[in-house]
């Protein structure tokens, strides 16, 4: 009989290396790759945001936080891949 022994899961967090708005939708480059977006409706705060104030994105935190100064809003990576959004898919 072969014993196979698992190695505990490994959790590495995606950090964003660069963000950015177009058409309201907010899209973060990840440092292996991936490009992921979200339509900023999503978020109270992002809703009500004019475009200028959207495109007005700041990476934070090392990549793991998304910032808007003006809308003093501040989103976190891990919870946008969590599913962790204010408001239901329109």
């Amino acid at each position: 009989m072969n014993t196979i022994l698992a190695e505990p899961p490994i959790s590495i967090e995606a950090a964003a290396i660069r963000a950015w708005v177009e058409s309201r939708r907010v899209f973060i480059e990840l440092h292996d790759g991936r490009i992921v977006g979200f339509p900023a409706n999503r978020f109270h705060r992002l809703a009500q945001a004019t475009d200028d104030q959207l495109k007005d994105i700041k990476l934070e935190v090392d990549g793991f936080a998304l910032r808007w100064d003006d809308l003093d809003e501040d989103i976190s990576v891990p919870g946008i891949f969590a599913g962790r959004f204010e408001l239901p898919q329109v």
